[in-house]
C-alpha cells in the first residue's frame, strides 16, 4: 500500500469521526479553538493508536496467513466500509455538546475500532511510504492517519456549528466507498490486474 492508499485509507476512516464532530459542533451555540482541538485530539489520538494496535497485534500471525492477507485485507476494508455505508441509512444518534473525559473517551473508542482492523491489514498488506523497515512505514501511517483526523475533526465542529448535519450521512457514506474501493484495489493487484 502506497501513500495514495494510505491518504484515502486515512480519509475513509476518519468520516465516523467528521460525522460525530459535526454534530457536536451543531450541539454548541458558541465554538471556540479549544473545542476544536479536544475533538481534534481525541479523534486524532485514537485513529492513530489502534491501527497501531491492529499492526502489532496482526503481525503476530501475518506469516501464517500470507497467501490469503489480501483476501483479509478486502474482506476487513469491506466489512468496514459496508457497514459505514448502512449506519449511514440509519438514524441520527443524539449527540450533545458534552467534551468530558468520559465522552469524548467513549466517542474516540467507537470511532476509532474501524481503525483497529485496518491495522491488521497492515501487517497483511504492508504499507511502503519510505525506503525502510515495515515498523517504520506503519508508524507514519498511523500517524498520517491520526493527523487526517485531527485535521477533519477540528473541520467537522466548524462545520457541523455553521450547516448542522446536513452532511453527516454523505460523508459515512463516501468514507465507507473509499475503504470498499481500496479493499477491491488490493485485491486486484493480488491477482496481478493492476
Amino acid at each position: 500500500m502506497g501513500l495514495g492508499e494510505l491518504f484515502m485509507v486515512a480519509v475513509g476512516l476518519s468520516m465516523d469521526a467528521f460525522a460525530v464532530s459535526v454534530c457536536k459542533g451543531l450541539a454548541m451555540k458558541k465554538i471556540s479553538i479549544k473545542h476544536v482541538l479536544i475533538c481534534g485530539i481525541w479523534f486524532g489520538a485514537f485513529q492513530a493508536l489502534m491501527p497501531m494496535i491492529g499492526y502489532i497485534l496482526g503481525a503476530q500471525f501475518a506469516g501464517y496467513v500470507d497467501t490469503v492477507a489480501p483476501w483479509i485485507a478486502f474482506a476487513l476494508l469491506a466489512a468496514i466500509g459496508g457497514n459505514m455505508i448502512r449506519e449511514s441509512f440509519g438514524d441520527e444518534d443524539e449527540t450533545d455538546a458534552g467534551l468530558d473525559v468520559k465522552t469524548m473517551f467513549l466517542m474516540a473508542v467507537a470511532t476509532s475500532i474501524d481503525a483497529l482492523a485496518v491495522g491488521i491489514t497492515f501487517a497483511c498488506v504492508p504499507v511502503t511510504i519510505i525506503e525502510a523497515g515495515r515498523l517504520l512505514n506503519t508508524v507514519i501511517a498511523v500517524l498520517l492517519i491520526g493527523l487526517t483526523t485531527f485535521i477533519l475533526s477540528g473541520i467537522g465542529v466548524k462545520v457541523g456549528n455553521v450547516f448542522g448535519t446536513h452532511y453527516r450521512a454523505r460523508a459515512e457514506q463516501a468514507g465507507g466507498i473509499i475503504l470498499i474501493l481500496i479493499g477491491i484495489k488490493i485485491l486486484l493487484e493480488h491477482f496481478g490486474w493492476l
